[in-house]
C-alpha cells in the first residue's frame, strides 16, 4: 500500500516518559539520585515470589534485571536498595508532575497513557508563545518536572502519537539529552530499523508468532508486506500494523472513543504458588466480590463472565481461559457460582496456579429486577438491598469492612490488598 505523507495530519507530539517512575520516586523521596542509585521496588519483598515493580536504569544497567523479575532472581549487591512500594506517595508526586505540565499545556492537548508516561500536542502551545523549536520546549519541560519532583524523564517528538512513542521507546532514553525525533522523512532510517518485532509498539509474544509465521522478522518486512493479505489472514489488525509499520497514524488528542463492547476486570498475580483446590476458589470469590461491587457502582449488570487461571512457570501448560453467558446479574453469589463452574469443569487438580483474572463483558444498565421462576421473589428482593446496603457500608468505611470469613484464612489476599493502593 502507498502511502503520501503529505496528505496525512501533521502536528508536533510529545511522548513524555517518566523514567523508572516508582524506583525515581522512591529515590526521591529517600534524597538519592535516581539515575545513579541501584534501587528497586518490590512488591512482597518478604517473599521469594515477590515481584519488582520498577527498578532504577541504575539496577537495570548493573544487575541486568526488569520490572518482572521475581525476588528470588534478584542477584545479591552491597548497593542495592529493596524498597517497598508506597503507592499513595507515587501517586501524590504525579499529580504533582502533571500541575506542573499544566501550567504550560492546556489540558485538551494531553492525553494520559498511564501514571508515568502522557502526551502532549504542541500545536497550540506554539501558537500562543510563537516558539517553534519543538526541543527546546521538550528540554524546558524535562527540566521544569526535574525541579518540582526531582522525577527525570524522557521524551520523543514525532509528527503522529505513533512516531512520538517509538521516537521515546527506541531512541530517547538511549539518547544523552533523553529527547529523539522521528518524522515522516527519516521512517526508512528510524521506524524500519527497529531491530525486534517486539520492541514495535502494539506487537506481543502472540502477534511476533502469527508475523514471523508469515515470513515477516522486521518491521521494515512487514512495512512492504502486502496489505490485502494481512487483512485476509488477521483481519483489522492486519491493516493497521502495516500502517503502523509505515508510520502512520491517525489519532488524535481529543478523538472521542466508544468501546463497542465495555468491560470491567480484576486480575492479580499471586505471591506463592497455590495448588489447594479450596484455597484458589477463596481468590476467585474475592475478585468475584470485587468485580460485582464495580458493577453495582457503575449500574451495570453483566451478562458474560469469563475466568482466566495461569499456571506456575514450572508447568508445560500455561492454564486456561473460559467465558460464560448468564443472565444479567450484579450479584456477587451469582456470579461466583458460575465462576465455580468455569473453574470446576476446566482446572486440573494439583496444577500450581500463579495468576488469577476474573471479568465480564455484555454489560447492560441495571435498571430493573429480573425475577427468577425457580427463586423466591421475596428472597432476590432482600438480596438486592442486601447488596445495596453492603457497597454504602464499604463506600463509608472501606472495602474491607465487609468481607467473607473466609478471607481471614490463610491463603486469601483480599484483606492485605484492601489496604493497598493498585494491589501495592
Amino acid at each position: 500500500m502507498y502511502f503520501n505523507y503529505d496528505d496525512e495530519p501533521r502536528s508536533d507530539y510529545l511522548c513524555i516518559d517518566c523514567r523508572s517512575f516508582y524506583a525515581s520516586c522512591e529515590a526521591v523521596l529517600r534524597g538519592l539520585n535516581p539515575l545513579e542509585t541501584m534501587l528497586v521496588v518490590m512488591s512482597g519483598g518478604d517473599r521469594p515470589g515477590g515481584l519488582i515493580l520498577s527498578a532504577s536504569p541504575k539496577a537495570k544497567e548493573v544487575l541486568g534485571i526488569s520490572n518482572v523479575t521475581r525476588r528470588f532472581e534478584l542477584p545479591d549487591h552491597p548497593d542495592l536498595i529493596i524498597a517497598p512500594p508506597q503507592m499513595q506517595k507515587y501517586i501524590e508526586m504525579n499529580l504533582q508532575m502533571m500541575e506542573t505540565i499544566t501550567q504550560y499545556v492546556p489540558v485538551e492537548d494531553m492525553h494520559v497513557y498511564s501514571i508515568d508516561e502522557l502526551f502532549i500536542r504542541y500545536d497550540y502551545v506554539k501558537k500562543l508563545y510563537h516558539h517553534t523549536d519543538v526541543k527546546l520546549f521538550a528540554l524546558a519541560i524535562m527540566r521544569q518536572i526535574l525541579k518540582k519532583t526531582g522525577i527525570p524523564t524522557a521524551i520523543g517528538i514525532g509528527d503522529n502519537m505513533l512516531l512520538a512513542k517509538l521516537a521515546l521507546d527506541n531512541a530517547a532514553k538511549k539518547n544523552a539529552n533523553a529527547i529523539a525525533e522521528w518524522r515522516y522523512e527519516t521512517i526508512a532510517q528510524t521506524v524500519w530499523k527497529i531491530k525486534e518485532l517486539s520492541d514495535f509498539w502494539g506487537i506481543g509474544h502472540q502477534t511476533k508468532k502469527r508475523l514471523l509465521d508469515k515470513g515477516i522478522r522486521t518491521v521494515e518486512e512487514l512495512a512492504h508486506y502486502n496489505p490485502y493479505l494481512l487483512k485476509q489472514s488477521m483481519g483489522a489488525l492486519g491493516v493497521q500494523l502495516h500502517a503502523h509499520a509505515n508510520g502512520i497514524d491517525r489519532s488524535q488528542i481529543g478523538d472521542i472513543y466508544q468501546p463497542s463492547d465495555k468491560s470491567l476486570s480484576h486480575s492479580q498475580i499471586l505471591l506463592t504458588d497455590y495448588d489447594n483446590r479450596s484455597t484458589i476458589k477463596v481468590i476467585i470469590q474475592e475478585m468475584s466480590d470485587l468485580v460485582a461491587s464495580r458493577l453495582r457502582q457503575s449500574h451495570v449488570k453483566t451478562e458474560c463472565l469469563y475466568l482466566s487461571i495461569g499456571y506456575s512457570k514450572t508447568e508445560r501448560e500455561k492454564g486456561f481461559s473460559k467465558h460464560l453467558k448468564i443472565p444479567a446479574t450484579n450479584d456477587q453469589k451469582e456470579m461466583t457460582h458460575y465462576l465455580f463452574y468455569l473453574f470446576d469443569s476446566s482446572y486440573q487438580i494439583g496444577k500450581p496456579v500463579r495468576q488469577v483474572s476474573v471479568g465480564c463483558t455484555k454489560l447492560v444498565q441495571d435498571i430493573s429486577l429480573q425475577l427468577d421462576l425457580f427463586t423466591d421473589p421475596y428472597e432476590q428482593l432482600n438480596q438486592a438491598k442486601l447488596n445495596h446496603l453492603q457497597d454504602k457500608i464499604r463506600e463509608k468505611y472501606g472495602f474491607s469492612s465487609l468481607m467473607y470469613a473466609s478471607s481471614l484464612l490463610e491463603g486469601a489476599t483480599a484483606k492485605s490488598r484492601a489496604t493497598k493502593i493498585g494491589g501495592h
